[in-house]
C-alpha cells in the first residue's frame, strides 16, 4: 500500500493520478469553503495532492484510500506469518481520469516496484461526469436560483456520489445540473434520514421558479 499513496495522501500510481483542473473549474472552486462548521474536523493543508486549495482537493482531485485490510486470524493470531493478505481500496476520480487503465496501471506500478505476487481484483465503477461550470444552461440555472431566493448559489462542478449520471451527459449527451435540497446532518441513508420544513419550503420555492424560467426561456 506505501507505494501506491505516500505518507500525505498523495497518489503514486502515474495512471490514477488526478488531471489538470481547468480553469473553470478552478473559477467554481475558489468560492467553495471546506470545514469551518461547528464539529469540523480540522483541515490539513499539507495532505493529498499538492499545490491545490482545500476544495481543489475534495471536489476536484482523485484520492486513492484503503478501506480495509486483512492479514491472520485477529482472534486467533498465531505466531507465523499469514500466507495471505489483501486490501479493499476505493479510488475517488473526477473527470478525466483514465479508468480503462486503472488496473493496468496498478499492475505496471507494482510490478515496476517488485509486487509481481499481487494479485489486483477491479470492483464496480461508474464513469465521472461534469457539465462544464461556463455551459450556458449552468449559467441560465444559476441566474434563476439566484432571483428566485436572492442570494448567489454554490457552485460545484463534482458531487461525489455513486450516480449513473454518464447516460446522460456522456450517453445522450445533455449537460446535467444537480440541484440538492438538503444539508449536511441530513443523515442520507441513514434510519433519521430527514429533511428541514424551511428547506423544503426553500426547494419548493427554487423549482417552480426555474421551471417557470425554462417555460418562458423555451416557450
Amino acid at each position: 500500500m506505501a507505494c501506491l499513496v505516500d505518507g500525505q495522501g498523495r497518489i503514486l500510481v502515474p495512471g490514477l493520478r488526478p488531471p489538470l483542473l481547468s480553469p473553470a473549474v478552478r473559477a467554481a472552486l475558489s468560492t467553495i469553503p471546506v470545514g469551518g462548521g461547528p464539529g469540523d474536523p480540522d483541515i490539513d493543508e499539507g495532505w493529498g495532492e499538492p499545490g491545490l486549495t482545500p476544495a481543489e482537493r475534495v471536489y476536484g482531485a482523485n484520492t486513492l484510500e484503503v478501506l480495509s485490510l486483512g492479514a491472520g486470524n485477529p482472534d486467533t493470531p498465531v505466531n507465523a506469518i499469514p500466507g495471505t493478505a489483501h486490501a479493499h481500496c476505493q479510488l475517488r476520480f473526477v473527470v478525466g481520469t483514465a479508468i480503462t487503465r486503472m488496473a493496468a496501471a496498478v499492475r505496471d506500478h507494482l510490478d515496476q516496484h517488485g509486487f509481481t505476487m499481487v494479485a489486483i481484483e477491479p470492483g464496480h465503477l461508474m464513469n465521472a461526469s461534469r457539465t462544464d461550470p461556463g455551459n450556458p444552461w449552468v449559467r441560465f440555472a444559476l441566474a434563476s436560483l439566484e432571483r428566485a431566493e436572492g442570494i448567489p448559489p454554490a457552485l460545484l462542478p463534482n458531487l461525489g456520489g455513486s450516480l449513473p449520471n454518464d447516460v446522460f451527459t456522456d450517453g445522450l449527451g445533455m449537460p446535467t445540473i444537480w440541484i440538492p435540497h438538503s444539508y449536511p446532518a441530513c443523515a442520507q441513508h441513514a434510519p433519521d434520514e430527514h429533511l428541514l420544513a424551511p428547506l423544503a419550503r426553500q426547494a419548493l420555492r427554487l423549482m417552480a421558479a426555474l421551471f417557470w424560467d425554462l417555460g418562458e426561456h423555451t416557450g
